[in-house]
């Protein structure tokens, strides 16, 4: 097994990190999705299973690009490759431009051009989540590893948390909620030219003999494999709440609008931001052990309030609750998970970044899971039912953190 890589004071200037979170900002236009999937849905009138199926066309896209993207950095660098991601969100930020702000597009072209969008929105992103993220190895490394990750996470967050606001307002005042991608291209071409323009020493990564198969041969190591699981339950209840957090509000309320509901997702992105802020102080301070155990925590105690508010308590403050706690306790899974494994391996860190990255494909799998379930219980009792299973995993984890390396 590798050694552990050993702690190291490397930093970078501000000058040369600034891009980089200009990046992680235009990652954050993924989690658009759950607002524009709902958004369409009441355009196009389709059905909540048809919907359902946006998010899927998203985060599908992790499970087949994410270890290809690990080639792409070893041949190409890591910088070039976030560039290529930018280049592809910028694609799919054009097409919703075009199935709105040109009249007369019928309803199946405007269906059409969004799928393009979603599908090369999941693309970018898949190019982007894996490459990013190892850029930041090249900056900053050891205890600032983890800390640094959440400070990307946090300004992802700020774009997550500020896009549902302003689709709201652009959608209620002027009905034009899709002008919120005209943002994200101007955003977008800004993080490709001043990264473009940026220059950062990489270090060679060697990787003769990588092939998928030895790719995915990692998770036969138990730290590997148990945090390549804490990522996917981390999307699949990030995916999850972001699309269902409006239908909660809407099954309480018969006849509300999703433009007018659209507000509870930006009370999860809020408390996320907020666990990325805490995230950034916390994960520097206190151990990986600590602040598992207060993210399973949070998400166990979430779940219990989404059953409340399905079941016996359907007033909106017990949903406000469950929003901030699985928001601001699902926030730095991902970085704890991320880091824990990079860390583990550092030799193979493009390697482990792709494989991580798979774990995104929880995305695509919880949420139609979680529509089926509703549907069939008929109520969103079923979704919250489902959101169990992830935190049950997370609290299984919290409980045993020897399993990863954690004294």
């Amino acid at each position: 097994m590798e050694q552990k890589m050993t702690r190291q004071t490397k930093q970078a200037s501000a000058g040369v990190i600034a891009p980089i979170f200009l990046a992680f900002f235009t990652m954050g236009f993924v989690d658009f999705v759950g607002t524009a999937t709902n958004l369409v849905k009441e355009d196009l009138t389709l059905s909540s299973g048809q919907a359902s199926l946006f998010t899927t066309m998203v985060f599908f896209w992790f499970f087949i690009f994410a270890i290809p993207t690990s080639y792409c950095m070893n041949k190409y660098g890591r910088r070039v490759t976030v560039l290529i991601s930018i280049a592809i969100t910028i694609g799919a930020c054009i097409f919703p431009i075009f199935a709105y702000a040109i009249p007369g597009v019928p309803k199946g072209g405007k269906l059409a051009l969004m799928v393009i969008s979603f599908i090369l929105l999941g693309i970018g992103n898949t190019f982007m989540q894996v490459s990013l993220n190892p850029l930041i190895a090249n900056l900053v490394s050891g205890d600032r590893y983890s800390s640094t990750i959440s400070a990307g996470q946090f300004v992802k967050a700020i774009a997550s948390f500020s896009a549902p606001l302003i689709a709201a307002w652009l959608g209620q005042a002027f009905h034009i909620w899709w002008f919120m991608y005209v943002i994200f291209l101007i955003i977008s071409v800004l993080a490709f030219v001043w990264l473009a323009a940026d220059k950062i020493q990489e270090e060679k990564q060697t990787a003769p003999d990588m092939s998928f198969g030895k790719v995915l041969g990692l998770l036969g190591d138990t730290v590997i494999l148990l945090c390549f699981i804490g990522i996917l339950c981390h999307v699949g209840i990030d995916a999850g709440v972001n699309t269902y957090a409006p239908q909660f509000l809407m099954g309480a309320h018969a006849g509300m609008k999703a433009s007018a509901a659209a507000y509870t997702t930006s009370i999860y992105f809020a408390f996320r931001t907020l666990g990325f802020a805490v995230g950034m102080w916390a994960l520097a301070k206190y151990s990986n052990k600590v602040t598992v155990a207060i993210c399973a925590t949070c998400v166990a105690l979430s779940v219990l309030c989404f059953i409340l508010f399905t079941t016996v308590l359907p007033v909106n403050w017990i949903l406000y609750v469950a929003l901030a706690l699985v928001g601001f306790g699902n926030s730095n899974v991902f970085s704890l998970m991320f880091s824990i494994a990079g860390l583990h391996m550092p030799k193979r860190q493009n390697e482990i970044s792709g494989l991580m990255i798979m774990g995104l494909i929880g995305g695509a799998i919880l949420p139609p899971i979680m529509g089926g379930i509703s549907s069939l219980v008929g109520s969103q009792l079923g979704s919250a039912l489902v959101l169990i299973v992830p935190a049950c995993y997370l609290v299984f984890v919290a409980c045993n953190p020897h399993l990863l390396g954690e004294d």
